[in-house]
């Protein structure tokens, strides 16, 4: 089963399950007077419509590039984890109303033992729908399916708080239910506060997962020609479809045609085994001789106590030019990069003055 089909059927699931959960709560919640129950049974209903945007999302997600949208429509579905979050919200904020209005205008609550098995029922069913959404989720990739499993989970946490409401009505005749109301709906707030957050970061662009920029990383070491790879950048256009690029360090003697094959070579076998399409740019190295070597410990020996300063790469020195470049990557932390990059050329130009130096500022984008 595709990736699109697995997360349409476990939304319909979602669907099914939380309507016969609407119905069930709905009709107890007015029966009794409940509004602890009716902002349960709404909370229902806006997981329902959480499942079906996450099959409109998914849909439009896996729509085709086209001219305006050249990576695709992948990033839909983050935008998706937004209008849950914005559900989940709206229902919490409208259990918090309505409690208050219950405290306010002193609403009873009549309940039975029926309610208490219904609810205690409808407890088990979320917690199966939460931990399959979940599990689904964390399976295909899928933010909105775990958003929503997230959301099924504090959704049979707090009807836990409703039948404390129910049990404490029943046997001490104390109504708490407007209270809890309330509690329910700060959790919920709470929770689609979280999701929106996560949603928002994944959209803004967040660090590639370490064991994914590893994977890759050891991908490109594979080749025999290849001595270090660096600058690895990776772009999410949604779940499985990355763009990336890298630099690879090779012996300067190689020819275009050498390199025309490796790059050919790293491409392909990053896109099978990961799927993400990269492209690979060259560092020349060439530390064959005495004095460059020197000048490259010096170099290490100066940068060595920055704290700053978390990877060089890119070293290689032009005897015909005189010039010597190389990238510094630096930790974000770091208040004044140019400044240290200003103070290592002058150190460097009374050094060997016979040189000059060009040196890259690079963005610590992976680790």
């Amino acid at each position: 089963m595709t990736r699109e089909k697995k997360i349409i059927q476990t939304s319909l699931i979602g669907i099914a399950g939380n309507v016969l959960l609407v119905i069930g709560k709905a009709l107890i919640g007015f029966l009794a007077h409940s509004i602890s129950i009716i902002t349960d049974a709404v909370n229902n209903l806006s997981d329902a419509l959480s499942s079906l945007i996450t099959i409109i999302g998914t849909k439009l997600a896996n729509k085709k590039p086209d001219k305006k949208h050249p990576f695709g429509h992948g990033r839909v579905e983050y935008i998706t984890s937004l209008a849950i979050a914005a559900l989940i919200l709206f229902a919490g904020g409208t259990a918090i109303y309505e409690s208050i209005m219950a405290l306010i205008q002193g609403t009873v609550a009549e309940y039975n033992y029926v309610s208490l098995i219904i609810i205690g029922s409808a407890i088990v069913v979320k917690i199966g729908l939460g931990l399959y959404f979940r599990l689904v989720g964390k399976k295909v990739n899928s933010e909105p399916l775990k958003a929503s499993g997230t959301d099924a989970l504090f959704d049979a946490l707090l009807s836990v708080a409703t039948i404390i409401g129910i049990v404490t009505s029943i046997v001490w005749g104390v109504n708490v239910e407007g209270y809890i109301g309330i509690l329910i709906g700060l959790f919920i707030i709470k929770s689609g506060i979280e999701i929106l957050r996560d949603g928002i970061s994944l959209i803004i662009g967040e660090r590639a997962d370490q064991d994914y920029v590893n994977n890759i990383k050891k991908i490109v070491c594979s080749f025999p020609e290849v001595q270090g790879a660096y600058d690895l950048i990776i772009n999410s256009y949604g779940a499985g479809k990355a763009i990336a690029s890298v630099h690879i360090e090779v012996d300067d003697n190689l020819t275009a045609r050498d390199i025309h094959h490796l790059s050919r070579n790293i491409t392909e076998k990053v896109y099978t085994e990961t799927g993400a399409v990269i492209t690979v740019g060259i560092y020349a190295k060439n530390e064959a001789n005495d004095e460059v070597k020197e000048i490259k410990k010096t170099v290490v020996d100066m940068i060595k106590g920055n704290k700053f300063i978390k990877q060089l790469h890119g070293f290689y020195v032009d005897d015909k030019k005189k010039l010597i470049t190389f990238d510094l990557v630096f930790d974000f932390d770091c208040p004044k990069p140019a400044d240290v990059i200003l103070e290592l050329q002058t150190t460097l130009k009374s050094k060997y003055p016979e040189y000059n130096y060009y040196i890259v500022q690079d963005t610590d984008y992976t680790d």
